[in-house]
């Protein structure tokens, strides 16, 4: 445990914000994992909102900086390349 007083802000802070990311982080697993699971039944409506709300959470994590722009870019051309396949 840190002595200084700061140093134990920093702990609590840090504590804080590794559970906020790791719940966020979780949430966009699983959009993106329900996004390829609706890519693999075939072209619906369904799919489409689907993979649509798992670039909008690519996005979201890109503003907040949970994730680096050019793994979301990767992710997100992945997800509308398979997408363009199904329709």
């Amino acid at each position: 445990m840190p002595n200084i007083k700061s140093a134990e802000k920093r702990v609590r802070t840090t504590f804080t914000r590794t559970l906020r990311n790791r719940s966020y982080n979780s949430a966009l697993k699983t959009s993106i994992k329900k996004a390829k699971i609706a890519l693999g039944g075939g072209p619906s409506a369904q799919t489409t909102k689907d993979v649509m709300s798992a670039i909008s959470r690519i996005d979201r994590a890109v503003s907040k900086g949970i994730m680096h722009k050019n793994t979301a870019a990767r992710k997100k051309s992945k997800l509308a390349r398979e997408l363009s396949k199904t329709t």
